[in-house]
């Protein structure tokens, strides 16, 4: 059994090897931030004349934060490709001849991943602020915004880790994760306001955490105009806390489960 202090070394090792591999796949950092770029431009000259916002908003403040929402959500996809590209590649195996925690592989896999989100926001950011996004609250509740981001990221990246370990192939996980993402992502307030949905998809998108986290987002960044109604939805009156219980939720699900079916795969 590892200490805390041995897990959390091998943790940071683990997190340098991924980083290390990203930099010398420099094509990993490339599609990573066109794809947002690519929704940021796309969204708001091609369909931002056609939806109609209150009041006291662009449709730049309105997309990004929903724009955050849904790149760390598909970016945190990686976490599960990568492990099953190292199981099928045989690295797993050669971790297990190493005197190592066994929890660090997952761990130091998805803190990686989570920097890579780190720069897609980065690179958001700066792109939104070429199309008129705009920043209304104060440094630390922007701080904020991007915090609740990245935490829950990171708890869809353990998510993303039992699936790699279950899939084991990265094709795989890609393909289903893309079937399960997508439509998670846009029946959401991520891209229109909910008042356009039907009643059913209204209800699901209201209670759906990538709706909350954009809220948040929204809240956060100071993108919701003054004397807008109060949604209607607990979620949605209270997004930051509902996000965070999300994120709370999955990680004490996944995180014991991954580590579980990691030992249970790596003692194939």
């Amino acid at each position: 059994m590892s200490t805390l202090a041995e897990t959390v070394s091998d943790s940071v090792v683990i997190t340098r090897r991924n980083l290390i591999k990203v930099k010398r796949v420099p094509d990993l950092i490339v599609f990573a931030t066109l794809s947002p770029i690519m929704f940021v431009v796309l969204f708001r000259y091609v369909f931002g004349g056609a939806i109609n916002l209150p009041p006291g908003i662009t449709y730049a403040e309105f997309l990004l934060p929903g724009i955050f929402a849904q790149t760390v959500v598909f970016g945190s996809t990686i976490t599960g490709a990568s492990i099953a590209d190292d199981l099928q590649k045989g690295l797993i195996d050669r971790f297990r001849s190493l005197p190592m925690s066994r929890s660090a592989v997952l761990i130091g896999r998805t803190v990686a991943d989570l920097g890579l989100n780190l720069i897609s926001i980065v690179v958001m950011a700066v792109t939104g602020l070429l199309v008129g996004w705009r920043i209304n609250s104060s440094v630390v509740e922007a701080i904020g915004g991007f915090v609740i981001l990245l935490v829950f990221a990171y708890a869809i990246s353990w998510l993303m880790a039992m699936v790699g370990l279950l899939v084991r192939t990265p094709e795989v996980v890609n393909n289903a994760s893309f079937i399960v993402i997508f439509p998670i992502t846009f029946v959401a307030n991520t891209f229109v306001p909910l008042e356009s949905f039907p009643a059913v998809l209204r209800g699901f998108a209201e209670w759906n955490p990538v709706s909350t986290v954009t809220q948040a987002a929204r809240e956060l960044f100071g993108n919701i105009p003054a004397g807008m109604p109060e949604p209607d939805a607990w979620s949605l009156q209270n997004p930051v806390l509902y996000t965070l219980l999300w994120a709370v939720a999955i990680l004490a699900v996944f995180v014991p489960l991954s580590v579980r079916a990691y030992l249970r795969t790596a003692s194939r």
